[in-house]
């Protein structure tokens, strides 16, 4: 079996605990990382859905960091959106913050009915850069 390392943002590792999952998985080049809320500190989901959908974001970049790796090095993401159409927008107008230019990864949005309190989640698959 490929070796596997799981891998935390600082502080957040209570909340994986608790839910018995990783924040992400590297293997080999490849880092795959879990679905990420727009979670306050404490845990609970930010009331404002634009701000939800920018701190998703913002703590899929701490994920990043933590493997070395940027949004450059992201090749796939999935968003779950528990109303799509209306949500769409918004969802666009943060993203493109993100990935501002050609190349983009590629995108799956999927409309779901429950994300444990949450509007907005987002997971990706990230080829890791090479050293040297």
């Amino acid at each position: 079996m490929a070796q596997r390392d799981a891998l935390f943002p600082p502080g957040r590792q209570a909340l994986y605990d608790q839910n018995r999952y990783s924040a992400a998985i590297r293997s080999g080049d490849l880092l795959f990382v879990s679905g990420q809320v727009g979670s306050r500190e404490d845990g609970s989901p930010e009331p404002d859905f634009a701000r939800q959908v920018q701190r998703a974001f913002d703590n899929l970049a701490a994920v990043l960091k933590v493997a070395g790796a940027s949004f450059d090095d992201i090749v796939d993401i999935t968003t779950f959106h528990t109303d799509p159409a209306a949500q769409l927008d918004t969802v666009l107008a943060v993203k493109d913050r993100f990935f501002p230019a050609a190349p983009y990864p590629a995108w799956t949005a999927v409309g779901v009915t429950w994300l444990a309190g949450f509007d907005f989640e987002i997971k990706a698959i990230i080829r890791l850069p090479q050293p040297g």
